[in-house]
């Protein structure tokens, strides 16, 4: 009697059929292939957020300013980062002018405290650059839908893979069985 290693199927099994190998083989590509989805999604995005970013980086510089004042009628904002509300703040430009503009800071901030403020080159205030952990964070979060939708569309044409291959097996065995039924219970047909 032979033993077999566990986890290992016999290839010369002759109950096996034709579509049980197609279907392994497939479900093994398919596998590859949302794996390779993902992985290609998350790269193209990780590139793509690090050009934001380094664009965000060229173009804003960070001033100290002083808080002047709430902005009329704002209410606090929820940002990523925690609760911010919008300010007016006064800065001096480089040069030598007295600048005034809102922006966001954290909550609790009063009048007279100094907080950092983010401007573009043209001088307006805007949000932080991009960081390297929010550049992560979309990549993983790019790859993982990409291998999301992958997943889907592979277990759809996998279903109807299984539909069609279900249909060609039952005819292949009522054909067979059209055959052999005769021989089987001695009846000629």
């Amino acid at each position: 009697m032979k033993t077999q290693a566990p986890g290992r199927r016999r290839r010369d099994n002759p109950l096996r059929r034709r579509s049980d190998v197609v279907e392994a083989w497939a479900v093994a590509v398919v596998a590859v292939l949302v794996f390779v989805a993902g992985v290609a999604a998350g790269w193209w995005a990780h590139d793509d957020a690090r050009a934001t970013a380094a664009a965000q980086h060229a173009d804003r510089h960070r001033i100290r300013a002083e808080v002047t004042g709430r902005d009329r009628g704002s209410l606090p904002a929820v940002q990523s980062t925690g609760r911010k509300q919008r300010v007016t703040v006064r800065w001096t430009g480089p040069d030598g002018t007295r600048r005034t503009d809102t922006a966001l800071v954290p909550a609790g901030t009063h009048p007279g405290d100094r907080v950092d403020v983010w401007l573009d080159s043209a001088g307006r205030s805007v949000p932080p650059p991009t960081t390297e952990a929010t550049v992560w964070q979309h990549t993983v979060t790019i790859g993982v839908c990409a291998t999301a939708a992958a997943a889907g569309l592979a277990l759809l044409g996998h279903a109807l893979f299984r539909r069609a291959s279900l249909a060609r097996r039952l005819t292949e065995w009522e054909r067979e069985w059209a055959r052999i039924e005769p021989q089987w219970s001695r009846r000629d047909a």
